[in-house]
């Protein structure tokens, strides 16, 4: 089970991972090292706690992703649902709106989206 929460500057290094995947652990840490200031044993024990979570792997040195960047923010969207409107989402989308008034080329947005996952079609 993939945990889907992360902290701000494990948000950024993942992105960075994503970025660059698949990517050797050493180049990766030169990265690391330059954009986020961080030492090579920083780098490593975030790796290894991004890894264990189920979001990236590191074998023989080669880092690659285990789920698209795409993948994980609709995963964590999903869990975000699941723990605050009891899974609902038309309560998410009533609390969104909230008295916010759509345009109607977002409301044709969404009724397209609705009409195709209703269908069993896919909107990627």
């Amino acid at each position: 089970m993939v945990d889907f929460r992360l902290a701000e500057a494990e948000s950024r290094f993942a992105d960075i991972i994503w970025a660059n995947a698949p990517i050797h652990s050493p180049k990766l840490a030169e990265i690391a090292e330059r954009e986020m200031k961080w030492k090579r044993t920083t780098t490593y024990t975030v790796l290894k706690k991004l890894c264990d979570r189920g979001i990236f792997r590191n074998e023989y040195a080669l880092v690659t992703a285990l789920m698209t960047r795409d993948e994980f923010y609709a995963g964590q969207s999903v869990k975000y649902v699941d723990d605050t409107y009891g899974g609902s989402l038309p309560k998410f989308i009533a609390a969104f709106v909230n008295g916010r008034k759509l345009t109607e080329r977002q409301a044709d947005e969404i009724q397209r989206l609705i009409d195709n996952y209703r269908e069993g079609k896919r909107d990627d």
